[in-house]
């Protein structure tokens, strides 16, 4: 009696491929890819609109010159964020603030819709910014929040709580400016907004990443808690190009 082969899986061709590679470098495979609308561009150096976003992106294997290209697409002395493997300036450049971070991927989140949480746009954006600055999430521009879906609790009216997408390396997206008003926090409306966002995510056919600062345990444990896992550390590097 023959013993039959076993099955074999085969691949699902409809099934989306994403190369975890682009996550090394995410700023500059977003501006040469989904974010190119948003991108200004000068010999090797990409980076966003200044309105939109400070983070700019560099090829992986620049080379010197790519630093002067930077420079002559945002001018002198203006301030830019670094997330990719080139993250040491050449002289005559001012490192602003340097810090440790992870890169997390949500291997295992229960996403679900928020049928409470509302869509943020252009006329949210004066109190989006005061949200930002009083919980501080990270940078966050006027024109940040055309970069994708940004979702938020209100209470009483006012802008509590909010979650969104920023960088997109193709088939990734980041989400960004996690933030909670201090006076409505341990209510788990950080963590709902997160689920909905990465429900939107993969809606759309790609899987969600984040950053968190290598400080930010609590932070770090709650992403834990929601499914998500550490893939790498980051460097996260605010420059200032020269003046002259």
């Amino acid at each position: 009696m023959t013993t039959p082969a076993p099955a074999t899986t085969l691949p699902d061709d409809s099934a989306p491929v994403r190369d975890p590679a682009v996550l090394d470098n995410p700023a500059w495979h977003a501006l040469r890819g989904t974010h190119q609308g948003f991108a200004i561009s000068h010999g090797a150096a990409l980076a966003y609109q200044p309105e939109v976003s400070p983070f700019v992106g560099l090829p992986d294997d620049a080379e010197p010159s790519a630093w002067d290209d930077l420079a002559a697409i945002v001018g002198p002395g203006a301030e830019v964020a670094l997330t990719g493997p080139l993250t040491t300036p050449p002289d005559g450049w001012e490192i602003e603030w340097a810090g440790d971070g992870v890169q997390m991927v949500a291997v295992a989140v229960d996403a679900q819709p928020e049928p409470e949480a509302v869509v943020l746009g252009a006329a949210d954006v004066p109190e989006i910014l005061d949200l930002v600055a009083r919980t501080q999430p990270g940078p966050f521009r006027p024109r940040t929040v055309e970069l994708g879906t940004y979702l938020g609790f209100r209470r009483e009216g006012r802008l509590v709580a909010m979650a969104g997408e920023r960088v997109q390396p193709p088939g990734w997206t980041e989400i960004s400016a996690v933030c909670t008003d201090p006076d409505h926090r341990g209510q788990g409306l950080a963590a709902r907004l997160v689920r909905a966002v990465v429900h939107g995510v993969r809606e759309r056919g790609d899987e969600a990443i984040l950053h968190a600062s290598a400080t930010n345990t609590g932070a770090i444990r709650l992403y834990e808690r929601l499914g998500f896992e550490v893939r790498r550390p980051v460097r996260f590097v605010a420059v200032r190009t020269p003046v002259s």
